[in-house]
């Protein structure tokens, strides 16, 4: 399959809707039809404020960076990316064409 890889970056402890922002994309995601999606929590980064975050024994403060990641369609893509536009989020987000298959797939055959 041709499409999309989409990702988008949030902090860990960011919420939406009073839930944390990773879960409440993946849940929308799912909602919207996309077929999958997955979160990974990172254990260093900086973003748009230069602030180093980093992922320390001592530190539980929450404030990680999280990609939440997708491979859609153009469409599905572009619903996602419609619905959060209209939901007035401010989430920086990743979009490149990507193939994607299943090795040994038997319905390929």
């Amino acid at each position: 399959m041709k499409g999309i890889y989409l990702i988008f970056f949030v902090q860990e402890n960011r919420t939406h809707h009073g839930v944390l922002a990773y879960e409440w994309l993946l849940e929308q995601a799912r909602r919207l039809g996309l077929p999958g999606g997955t979160a990974f929590k990172a254990i260093a980064g900086f973003g748009r404020r230069g602030l180093i975050h980093a992922d320390h024994f001592i530190e539980l403060a929450g404030d990680l960076p999280v990609e939440v990641t997708f491979m859609a369609t153009d469409e599905e893509a572009e619903r996602l990316l419609a619905f959060l536009e209209a939901e007035g989020t401010s989430i920086f987000y990743l979009r490149m064409p990507a193939e994607c298959g299943v090795t040994n797939d038997p319905a390929r055959t």
